[in-house]
C-alpha cells in the first residue's frame, strides 16, 4: 500500500466512522443512503490496496502456507518444527520400562545432558548418584565460587564435586565423602 492509498483509505474509514457517532433511532434514509456509499467507497479503495490474497494461516512467520488442521496457528510449517522440537526433547523415543529410573533432578544427571563443550559443571551427591546442581559455567572460578556458596547454604549435599566437560569429563575436586543412601526406612525388612 503506498502513501496516497493509505491517506485515502483512512480518510473515507474516519468518514465511515463519524457517519457509525451520528446514527440514531430517526435517521432518515436519506441519511442512510449516503453511509452506505461511503462504506462501499471505503471498501473499493480497501480493495485497490490489498495485494496479497486471503490469508491461509494465523501465521504471522507463514501468512500463505500450507495449512494443517490440527495446528492451532493452522501453520503446517511452525508445527513441523513444534513437533520436531518435541521428539528431540524425548530423545526421539518415550522411555521404556528397561530404561534405568534416575534420580529426579532439576538439572538432570550427567547422561541426560547433550554433547559436551568446554565448560566447568558443578554436581552434588544426592544419596545414588552424581547430579547438576546449577548451572554449567564456562568460568572455572565462578564455577567454584557457586559450589561454595551452595555448601555453605541453608541445604547443603552430602558432597560437591566439580568436573571439567571438554569431549570428556574429568573430575576436578570433590568436596565430602559421598555415600549410598538406601531410600527405603528399615533397609527393606
Amino acid at each position: 500500500m503506498n502513501h496516497a492509498q493509505l491517506t485515502a483509505l483512512g480518510r473515507a474509514l474516519r468518514l465511515v466512522g463519524e457517519h457509525g457517532e451520528a446514527l440514531a433511532a430517526d435517521t432518515p434514509d436519506s441519511r442512510l443512503h449516503e453511509v452506505k456509499a461511503d462504506l462501499r467507497r471505503a471498501l473499493d479503495l480497501l480493495d485497490e490496496s490489498v495485494s496479497a490474497g486471503v490469508p491461509t494461516t494465523r501465521c504471522a512467520e507463514h501468512p500463505q502456507g500450507p495449512v494443517d488442521e490440527s495446528a492451532p496457528d493452522l501453520c503446517l510449517l511452525c508445527e513441523t518444527r513444534r513437533r520436531a522440537a518435541r521428539r528431540a526433547e524425548y530423545g526421539g523415543q518415550g522411555r521404556g520400562p528397561e530404561a534405568p529410573a534416575t534420580a529426579p533432578s532439576r538439572y538432570g544427571v550427567r547422561a541426560d545432558r547433550p554433547q559436551p563443550q568446554q565448560r566447568w559443571l558443578p554436581e552434588a551427591w544426592n544419596g545414588r548418584e552424581w547430579q547438576l546442581c546449577g548451572t554449567p559455567r564456562r568460568d572455572r572460578r565462578e564455577a567454584e565460587a557457586y559450589l561454595a556458596a551452595a555448601r555453605r547454604g541453608s541445604r547443603p549435599a552430602m558432597a560437591y564435586r566439580l568436573v571439567h566437560e571438554f569431549t570428556d569429563y574429568e573430575v576436578l575436586r570433590v568436596w565430602g565423602t559421598p555415600a549410598q543412601v538406601d531410600i527405603e526406612p528399615m533397609g527393606n525388612l
